[in-house]
């Protein structure tokens, strides 16, 4: 399903974006800030304001509304903002494209809804389980074997970051995101861009091009890497996010 009426890729009419810009960082799965330390210190390198949103994941009753507020207040009192969602935080960043500061939105491995799809409802509704089933026997991998951490988030990220956020853990997330409501409507009018790993073995890259194609009619940038790409390519992406910055 498409989007009607939502330009994607267009721009914004109140001028380019200035050096007070700031990336807003919505994560994916169980809400973490820390998924994105690695990251934030890359655009700090390069004199950005990079602020990491920790989403109520571990609230029960938190849905998308509540993880929206969540990043509508991150994104209160700053300007030129460009919202970067990791994987399932793709369900939250158009609900919060509406506000004023907002640019760019940038989807990084993304879950890119459909209007009024809930994120329970997506994985069917995309062909996703035989997707990255075919991609896992492309590549001698067992088809049918369960999802597992290190096979298919990790695999490319350095021992000690796998390490240290393991350790770390972080809530699981709130069911009530899978089954309530999406109240998104329309893709919102605000420049859109995809993000994808090359290697990510959760969502493959080629299913990451059809959906970025038939959801948001765009093709992905790709970047070496899997579906943590912030954790084994923070350089890398940070370059391709300020590459943006040119283009909007």
């Amino acid at each position: 399903m498409s989007y009607p009426a939502g330009t994607v890729g267009g721009m914004r009419a109140d001028g380019p974006p200035t050096a007070a810009m700031t990336y807003v960082l919505i994560p994916g799965a169980g809400g973490s800030a820390e998924y994105w330390r690695l990251l934030v210190d890359e655009l700090r390198r390069r004199g950005r304001v990079a602020v990491a949103v920790g989403l109520p994941a571990a609230d029960e009753h938190a849905a998308l509304p509540e993880y929206a507020d969540t990043v509508r207040a991150a994104v209160d009192g700053h300007r030129d903002v460009t919202l970067v969602a990791q994987s399932l935080g793709a369900f939250t960043a158009p609900l919060v494209a509406d506000h004023p500061a907002v640019r760019l939105l940038v989807l990084v491995n993304p879950m890119i809804p459909a209007p009024g799809e809930t994120a329970g409802e997506w994985w069917a509704a995309t062909g996703h389980a035989p997707a990255r089933a075919a991609y896992a026997a492309a590549q001698g991998r067992d088809p049918d074997a369960d999802v597992d951490l290190a096979v298919d988030f990790f695999h490319d990220v350095p021992e000690e970051v796998t390490a240290s956020m393991l350790a770390a853990g972080g809530p699981t997330e709130s069911p009530a995101v899978f089954t309530r409501p999406n109240p998104l409507r329309r893709w919102p009018d605000v420049p859109t861009r995809v993000v994808s790993g090359r290697d990510d073995r959760f969502f493959p890259l080629e299913f990451q091009r059809r959906l970025a194609r038939e959801r948001l009619g765009v093709a992905p940038d790709e970047l070496p890497g899997g579906h943590l790409l912030a954790l084994s390519e923070p350089a890398l992406l940070a370059d391709r996010l300020e590459a943006y910055q040119q283009q909007v």
